[in-house]
């Protein structure tokens, strides 16, 4: 197995990838690192206690299709081909074969489980001499992860909307899944996560603003904003001249609104 390894800047450069947090890119990183000359690994929840990740990281880089899991336990990276690609004499195939068997892999060079449809047949190359001809069964999860190829941020966030939410900390006016919760803790740690439920919650408060998503917000300009903080100058407010300019300034008005 080689010792060394690449990614396609075309996948963790990917709008998908990034909004994953920052554990769950990190995860993804060390398993492709370990991944066999095809792109297996045969124990992904002991490389996720070793980096530190949780099995909600690995349930994300799943549902995100970023890795394809077995019944084996084993998994794949989805786009392994894109990655990497060894000369012959330096290849040394997987030894998962019967999970190779069950794999296809698109003219792009992704991997994808199950047999390709009639339009598919021409174009695609079957993994795996054994499995030449036989119908196998998909498992359901495989089935729900192919039809969110393609759409993934929309479905994954379909799904995130239907999760309940409340409020935390005592800022009512800011309400997240218990996941997003946990995983502003994980990205920011406890007390930077008080700090960026408290910018949000007090903005929201003052100008009576709503968002359709709470961690969206966070991401898009709330963090942004604390970080502008502690080098922010007395410029002034960019809307009402109100100096100095913070985060939130009096008239309303929040770093990232537009004027």
């Amino acid at each position: 197995m080689a010792e060394r390894r690449m990614f396609a800047k075309t996948i963790v450069d990917s709008d998908a990838f990034l909004d994953m947090p920052v554990s769950t890119q990190n995860l993804y990183f060390h398993l492709a690192m370990r991944a066999d000359d095809d792109g297996f690994i045969n124990s992904p929840k002991k490389i996720a206690r070793v980096v530190n990740a949780s099995d909600d990281d690995l349930k994300v880089l799943i549902a995100k299709n970023f890795i394809i899991p077995f019944e084996t336990g084993v998994v794949v990276i989805k786009h392994w081909r894109l990655h990497n690609y060894l000369r012959n004499d330096r290849y040394k195939p997987t030894v998962y074969q019967d999970e190779k068997s069950q794999l296809n892999v698109k003219d792009n060079g992704v991997y994808t489980f199950g047999i390709p449809d009639g339009n598919q047949v021409a174009t695609q190359v079957r993994l795996g001499k054994d499995s030449i001809g036989k119908n196998r069964e998909e498992p359901p999860i495989f089935d729900l992860i192919d039809k969110l190829d393609g759409s993934v941020l929309d479905n994954i966030n379909k799904c995130i909307s239907k999760l309940p939410k409340q409020s935390y900390e005592g800022f009512n006016h800011v309400t997240l899944t218990e996941e997003e919760y946990q995983g502003l803790i994980r990205d920011y740690g406890q007390s930077n996560t008080t700090k960026i439920l408290d910018c949000l919650d007090a903005h929201k408060e003052s100008v009576g603003k709503t968002y359709k998503s709470d961690r969206a917000a966070i991401r898009k300009w709330v963090i942004g904003a604390l970080k502008l903080q502690k080098r922010q100058s007395a410029s002034g407010c960019p809307k009402c001249g109100l100096a100095p300019f913070v985060v939130v300034c009096k008239c309303g008005y929040a770093q990232g609104d537009e004027l």
